[in-house]
């Protein structure tokens, strides 16, 4: 007899699409699942005996451990999921999760870099060839948007630099085309020379763009690391990860006057809704702004 967790798990990356971390993510919040179903009914699960009250205890078992909002919704998200697969395929004749409203999301704003602390940032790296590198990799994150794992998964292939073009393989490896501006273009060439070198003396041959001086692919920990190296140098936000550089690119571009549709192309985003959010940063500018500044936003004292 098949296994449905398994099975659900081979759609996703085969049907689906979807990337090895999703598959991963799911596997782990459904063996979580499973696991307490099983400890509920005498070490024993079978998913056509869930019972929606059974699901409702679980979303109750997963607030009283104190999981974030974020953890709790993602589990249920990857519980309904499974269970709606399992409905289609005829497993189950009615969904135990249907109607149950997971936690509400606290709306947090991006955390991003402002024009002048990004440059600091940009110019941070020093002449050497790991700073050669480090200051493509920074410039290559934010001129074109990328995601750590895409930068890190950029290969010889998809780079263009008569164009500074690259050919993106994103989420549900959904490709798209990034673009680099002179800085950014002028930095990868620098660091192209210098990765030659780098090769040459390990005596290997790799398509990765980004390498180590053993030279093998970067990991997404190296780039944070590097990060985490060069906020300290100087003094920006620690709260900044790589993602932050992305951040960034899209606010800058919509407080530029850049389209959003346009912005959620460039990102790679599937739903405009996801693009959306940058919108609410720069509204928020406005009206920090507009109430810093304008002498009938300003609060008056009482006498």
């Amino acid at each position: 007899m098949s296994d449905p967790l398994a099975d659900f798990l081979r759609h996703l990356g085969v049907e689906k699409n979807a990337s090895v971390h999703t598959v991963k993510s799911y596997r782990e919040d459904l063996n979580r699942a499973v696991e307490w179903f099983a400890s509920r009914t005498g070490g024993t699960f079978a998913v056509d005996k869930v019972a929606p009250r059974q699901v409702r205890a679980y979303l109750a078992h997963l607030h009283e451990q104190g999981f974030a909002r974020t953890t709790v919704a993602r589990r249920l998200a990857s519980l309904r999921s499974w269970l709606r697969w399992l409905c289609r395929e005829g497993i189950l004749k009615q969904n135990p999760a249907a109607g149950l409203r997971g936690p509400r999301q606290e709306k947090k704003l991006p955390h991003f870099l402002t024009a002048k602390d990004l440059l600091a940032l940009l110019d941070s790296p020093d002449a050497s060839e790991s700073g050669v590198r480090d200051r493509a990799i920074l410039e290559t994150l934010y001129s074109a948007g990328l995601r750590v794992s895409e930068c890190i998964g950029l290969e010889i292939a998809d780079i263009d630099t008569d164009e500074g073009v690259l050919r993106v393989r994103g989420k549900g490896k959904r490709e798209r085309l990034a673009m680099l501006g002179p800085p950014s273009l002028k930095a990868l060439n620098e660091w192209l020379d210098v990765r030659r070198v780098w090769l040459s003396a390990a005596g290997k041959d790799t398509p990765a763009v980004f390498l180590n001086t053993r030279g093998t692919r970067l990991t997404t920990r190296s780039v944070g690391r590097l990060l985490e190296k060069y906020l300290k140098q100087t003094g920006l936000d620690p709260r900044t990860s790589p993602h932050t550089l992305r951040h960034s690119f899209a606010t800058h571009l919509l407080d530029n006057g850049a389209d959003i549709r346009s912005v959620q192309e460039l990102l790679g985003h599937r739903n405009l809704t996801t693009t959306q959010v940058y919108t609410h940063v720069s509204t928020q500018r406005l009206h920090d702004a507009y109430r810093a500044a304008h002498p009938r936003a300003k609060s008056r004292k009482t006498a």
